[in-house]
């Protein structure tokens, strides 16, 4: 193995450079981590100063018709997305990769912090170009079927596979979220993860039991946001939304309802896309168990439901800070033809 024994000196590859990745990317960076590297799909297969030549030159067809902006509308988001991760690494000294391959070959800690659908298809582009004793971090919300799946292309290639289930909201806490370790190699990383300035602990060393323990709280957690977005949007066409937030402090006296309410809707509409493919892979969970998953299945639907909602521009801007569960139940009743009250 050519792993330094020293994680400050580790080449850090991070596999998904969306809010997560640039976070994590940011906080190892300040922390003085000397090299970071990302990749996402969404930089394409070109290397980073094609894409920054791509970006350059769709700024400079403004002036194109209103025909041909609607035609290029797809490959305009694409540059865009593609220019801020090309600056988001210029200004913290990211280095970006142009592949999977490109990062798993200079990477000794591999992070993988992707949407939960593409999980077991990172660690698939990862395991041919892994360096034997490469560390891979699975930062990904997906079932222990999938982490097992995951583990064995990682492994079968000579790296070391770690589940990482993150057990809360990644932004209040950044690289210092809560991260529950899982495998037979979560015991010897874990100590290095907390040089590097994770909070990082031990679930198992049985592979799966941390992204179980994810998973079955996320069936809680993600379907409460959905039940309080369908309660009180309904409540409110009824015109009956004090009397059931009444109804509720009285029954859990420990909750602000307005203000949980305000947060859930929030929360959702921002986030409401990696949300669904967070529980269609808690709903694969529960079904592992032996159980139909109808909560968390119905949950996906829902937290897709106002994703779709808020792509189509239906609930306002979606990063605006929301106070008022109101004002977001208005946007759904009459994004579906009714009315308040």
């Amino acid at each position: 193995m050519n792993i330094p024994a020293d994680p400050s000196t580790w080449r850090i590859g991070l596999v998904g450079y969306g809010e997560v990745g640039r976070i994590l990317a940011e906080d190892l960076r300040a922390r003085g981590q000397a090299e970071v590297i990302a990749y996402d799909l969404k930089l394409g297969d070109a290397a980073p100063a094609q894409a920054q030549a791509q970006a350059q030159a769709q700024t400079q067809t403004q002036t194109q018709t209103q025909a041909q902006a609607q035609s290029q509308s797809q490959s305009q988001s694409q540059s865009q997305s593609q220019s801020q991760m090309i600056e988001h690494a210029r200004k913290h000294g990211v280095r970006l990769a142009t592949s999977h391959a490109a990062l798993a070959t200079d990477a000794d800690l591999i992070v993988s912090a992707v949407t939960a659908s593409q999980a077991v298809a990172v660690a698939q582009a990862c395991a041919p170009a892994i360096r034997p004793g490469t560390w891979f971090l699975d930062f990904n919300s997906a079932s222990p079927g999938a982490k097992i799946g995951a583990a064995g292309l990682i492994d079968a290639a000579g790296g070391r596979y770690v589940e990482g289930a993150v057990m809360t909201s990644i932004p209040p806490y950044r690289i210092r979220v809560p991260l529950l370790l899982g495998g037979v190699h979560a015991t010897a990383l874990m100590p290095m993860l907390t040089a590097l300035g994770f909070d990082a602990k031990l679930g198992s060393e049985t592979l799966g039991v941390a992204s179980a323990t994810k998973m079955c709280r996320s069936v809680m957690i993600k379907g409460l946001e959905a039940m309080v977005i369908e309660s009180f949007t309904a409540a409110r066409h009824y015109g009956v939304e004090d009397q059931v937030l009444a109804s509720l402090a009285e029954t859990f006296p420990g909750i602000d309802w307005e203000k949980q309410g305000a947060y859930f809707f929030q929360r959702v509409v921002q986030h409401g896309r990696r949300r669904a493919e967070e529980m269609r892979e808690s709903a694969q969970t529960v079904r592992e168990a032996g159980l139909e998953p109808w909560s968390a299945a119905g949950t996906a639907e829902r937290q897709a439901w106002v994703a779709d909602l808020a792509d189509a521009g239906a609930m306002g801007d979606r990063n605006a800070p929301r106070t008022d569960w109101r004002a977001d139940a208005d946007r759904i009743l009459a994004a579906v033809g009714k009315v308040p009250g």
